[in-house]
């Protein structure tokens, strides 16, 4: 009994000492939490701000070697194009000048940091700051290499994250080491801009005296537009408009001397001078809407001899910090319906910065368009991407005041060339409608890559259904190697006359590649590409720009715009009347 009493006197005690003793563990266990914590956080920024040093001494050991006379390259000097870009986008990126962040500032706040920008180049992806873009070095991607006998290496950079870049080009080429670096440093490495091979920078030296930095464009060498073969036009093309503006000026004063002394004449006969008001006005007008034309052009080919990628792409852009406004445009043929073939192709010599010349007959160079309005408008980055991989004259930007005929008549004289584009049903009509005006003996086979909304012929072909489809299966480089290997199909195009009762055509025919749609369809796809026009900021996605077009057609539907539709519409196949249904949608599909 008193040994009993004695633990229940000694429990109370012991249950209070282990309820401390269990606090006191608890807190010992959260503290060694945290403390863990903090050290894997510390050690993290810590690496993560030593990987940044190495990237900066890399870029610091390339700098120096590029003022080494005995690694200096050996291709042209070619400026950078730049181009605005919200420094947002910017991130992770070095400016190539300086070597500093491009990162917005912390101290800044996001509404200013949002109005704030960089000059990123269209063509190398390297970006700048606004005051650091006139000092760059002019290491660009040169798209012409004119007089040299091989393709030349030209290494540099890696300015910012290779997307699409081939599974064998991540050792070096030399001592076939990774070139991915460790986390204890490495040697810097340059990336070719043509084959997108690397080569560390030590090794660049024995690699160069061993194969002379002959390069052979890498695995889409047969895609790819050879710069040995492009030919600027800046002097020709500088020469033919003065010599037209001095034609154009003395048409100009022989008219004005010839008017004058006929005026002169009437006067002295007593007569009142009778001008027509016709003939006259449009002869001035004219002409002097040519010499407007070719004022503009000659500023614009002044510009562009500043910079060998000129490209064959008109725009608004920067050339070492300097705005080059391109004030060439398009003639509009819907304005004027005189301009014949002919006058069309000399309009488009004028505007042709480079030339092809002496392509080898196996050549299978590819041409590119891009609709950057297409889709989700993902044009720019999908234009980035291929500059990189390609030849950026071969890479065509699409607009309402440029056609594909720019980029068709460069490729003339090409006698087998293969055609990429990327956008949706609409880009690809408007593609293969211009090469259908050009006659060629041999039309180039065309390939799509789903850029649009829809995308239904490119499905038919099984092209894929989107960019995202693309992105899975392997980007732009599976979607290269799938160009070079696919097998040649004809497609049916069929031919579309509007006549009226009296069998006078409407209108000019119209070509239709797997679909018509007649009456409610069409009236959707005109709303909708008036509201792209209108404002293409909302269609920034190709899922929600589905929903537009659901909606757009839920409320055409609901309306009953076209209600009486099938009471004024027949629809006759090879003699034979299909009944038109009453109700459903109220579209007809051929």
């Amino acid at each position: 009994m008193e040994h009993d009493r004695e633990m229940n006197l000694w429990l109370p005690g012991w249950n209070s000492g282990s309820q401390a003793e269990m606090t006191e563990s608890r807190l010992f266990i959260l503290s060694c939490f945290i403390a863990a914590l903090i050290g894997i956080l510390t050690i993290a920024y810590t690496a993560f701000q030593w990987r940044r040093n190495i990237n900066l001494g890399w870029m610091k050991a390339i700098a120096r070697s590029k003022k080494n006379p005995k690694t200096r390259h050996k291709v042209p000097l070619a400026p950078h194009t730049w181009v605005l870009e919200s420094v947002s986008r910017g991130k992770n990126l070095n400016c190539c000048v300086c070597l500093k962040s491009m990162s917005p500032s912390q101290t800044l706040g996001p509404m200013v940091a949002s109005d704030s920008f960089i000059h990123r180049c269209s063509i190398c992806g390297a970006a700048a700051h606004l005051s650091c873009s006139l000092s760059a070095h002019k290491d660009c991607k040169c798209v012409s290499m004119i007089g040299f006998e091989h393709v030349i290496h030209q290494w540099s950079v890696r300015w910012t994250e290779i997307t699409d870049q081939p599974s064998e080009a991540s050792f070096c080429s030399y001592c076939e080491e990774p070139c991915s670096g460790s986390f204890l440093g490495g040697s810097p490495i340059w990336c070719c801009l043509w084959c997108q091979r690397l080569v560390h920078v030590d090794c660049h030296n024995n690699m160069s005296n061993e194969t002379g930095d002959i390069c052979d464009l890498g695995p889409f060498r047969r895609l790819i537009l050879s710069p040995l073969y492009v030919k600027e036009l800046n002097h020709t093309l500088a020469g033919g408009i003065l010599s037209s503006i001095t034609h154009g000026a003395n048409e100009i004063a022989s008219q004005v001397r010839a008017s004058i002394r006929s005026q002169s004449k009437k006067y002295k006969h007593g007569n009142e001078p009778s001008v027509d008001p016709v003939d006259s006005g449009s002869t001035g007008d004219t002409s002097s809407e040519s010499m407007a034309d070719a004022h503009k052009t000659v500023h614009s080919s002044n510009r562009v001899e500043e910079n060998c990628n000129g490209g064959t792409n008109v725009g608004d852009h920067y050339q070492d910090g300097e705005l080059d406004k391109k004030i060439e445009s398009k003639p509009s043929f819907k304005r004027s319906g005189s301009i014949n073939q002919k006058d069309e192709s000399q309009i488009l010599q004028l505007k042709q910065k480079y030339e092809l010349i002496d392509m080898p007959p196996d050549a299978r160079p590819l041409l590119v368009f891009i609709n950057k309005k297409s889709g989700a408008q993902r044009g720019d980055s999908l234009r980035q991407r291929l500059n990189l991989l390609l030849n950026p004259v071969q890479v065509v930007e699409l607009s309402s005041t440029q056609g594909p005929e720019v980029g068709l008549f460069l490729f003339r004289k090409v006698p087998h060339f293969r055609v990429l584009v990327c956008g949706g049903d609409g880009t690809v009509g408007w593609v293969l409608n211009a090469i259908d005006k050009q006659n060629f003996v041999s039309p180039p086979p065309v390939a799509i890559l789903p850029a649009g909304t829809g995308n239904d012929l490119a499905r038919v072909l099984f092209w894929g259904g989107g960019l995202s489809s693309v992105e899975r299966n392997g980007g732009l480089c599976t979607m290269l190697q799938h160009i070079e290997h696919a097998a040649v199909t004809i497609l049916d195009r069929w031919k579309v006359a509007i006549l009226n009762q009296q069998g006078k055509l409407l209108e000019p025919p119209k070509f239709l590649n797997n679909y018509l749609g007649v009456g409610c369809d069409a009236k959707v796809a005109l709303d909708i590409h008036n509201l792209r026009e209108e404002n293409p900021e909302k269609f920034y996605n190709q899922f929600m720009n589905k929903v537009l077009y659901a909606r757009e057609g839920a409320k055409s539907i609901m309306d009953r715009t076209f209600e009486d539709f099938p009471w004024q519409v027949r629809v006759v196949v090879d003699g034979t009347e299909i009944e038109v249904p009453e109700v459903g949608t109220e579209l007809v599909l051929i």
